[in-house]
C-alpha cells in the first residue's frame, strides 16, 4: 500500500517574525508531511526565511488576500495529487500537534473535511467580543440550515481528503473569506465534515487579518450576505462519487 501524501498548506503576509518556528515545528511533530508555504506578496523578509529553511515557497507577484493563497495551496495540492491537506496559519497560532489530531481523525473516520476547533471543549482559548458574536450567529446558522452542530465555524485549522482538494481547486467563486460559508456549501453538497476539539496559541508578533474594529465587522457582513447567497442558490445535494 502506498504511503499517503500530506501537504501543509500555509499562507503567508509578512510573518517574517513567526514563520521560521512554525516550519520548525512542522519539520518535528509531522516530519513525514511535506510542506508549502504560498508568500502572498510579503513586504518583509518571510520568503527569504522559508527557502532558507529549504521549504517550498510560491509567492505571489501581487497580494491576493488569504483566501487566494489558500486556493493556490489547494490547486498545487490537486496537481502534485496529495491525498491530504492541512490548512496552517503562518502566525503561529496552530500548533503541529494538534494538526495530527485532524489528520488522523480525518482517516480513521472517512470524514471529508476535519476542523479544529477551539470551542467544542472548553481548551483555554480566549476570544476577542466579534469573534465570540460571530462564532455564536454562524454556528446558529449552520445548525438551523444544516442540522449540524459546528461549534467553531470560524476556524481555518482543517485537514481536507483528495475530494475536497478536488471540490476547491474547481471552484470558480472561491470565497474571499472561506469560513462558515464554505462549511455550509459543503454541508449542503454532502461533504462529511468532522469537528476536532484543539489547543491553539495567541499570536505574538504581527498583525491579525481580523484585528481593530471595522476588519472584523466587515468580515462578519460579508460572511452573513455569503451565506445567503448559498443557501438561495444551493438546494442539498449529494456528493459526487470520484
Amino acid at each position: 500500500m502506498e504511503k499517503e501524501k500530506v501537504l501543509f498548506v500555509i499562507p503567508a503576509y509578512n510573518e517574517e517574525k513567526n514563520i521560521e518556528k512554525v516550519l520548525k515545528e512542522i519539520k518535528k511533530d509531522a516530519s513525514f508531511a511535506d510542506i508549502l508555504v504560498i508568500n502572498d506578496s510579503s513586504k518583509d523578509a518571510t520568503e527569504e526565511i522559508v527557502r532558507k529553511n529549504k521549504v517550498k515557497c510560491i509567492t505571489g507577484v501581487f497580494n491576493m488576500g488569504y483566501a487566494m493563497a489558500v486556493q493556490t495551496g489547494i490547486k498545487y495540492a490537486n496537481l502534485y495529487d496529495y491525498d491530504y491537506v492541512i490548512q496552517f496559519d503562518a502566525d503561529g497560532q496552530h500548533i503541529a500537534k494538534e494538526a495530527l489530531k485532524l489528520y488522523e481523525a480525518a482517516k480513521e473516520g472517512n470524514y471529508d473535511i476535519t476542523i479544529g476547533s477551539r470551542y467544542l471543549k472548553d481548551m483555554g482559548y480566549p476570544a476577542p467580543f466579534f469573534r465570540k458574536l460571530g462564532t455564536k450567529l454562524f454556528s446558529g446558522m449552520i445548525k438551523l440550515f444544516c442540522k449540524e452542530k459546528i461549534a467553531d465555524p470560524l476556524s481555518g485549522f482543517q485537514c481536507i481528503n483528495k475530494k475536497v482538494i478536488d471540490r476547491y481547486s474547481e471552484m470558480g467563486g472561491y470565497p474571499e473569506f472561506p469560513d462558515a460559508n464554505l462549511i455550509i456549501e459543503m454541508l449542503l453538497e454532502g461533504y462529511k465534515i468532522k469537528e476536532i476539539p484543539v489547543k491553539m496559541r495567541l499570536r505574538k508578533a504581527g498583525e491579525s487579518m481580523h484585528g481593530g474594529i471595522i476588519k472584523p465587522i466587515r468580515y462578519m457582513v460579508n460572511m452573513f450576505y455569503t451565506i445567503v447567497f448559498i443557501l438561495i442558490q444551493h438546494p442539498k445535494k449529494k456528493v459526487k462519487e470520484r
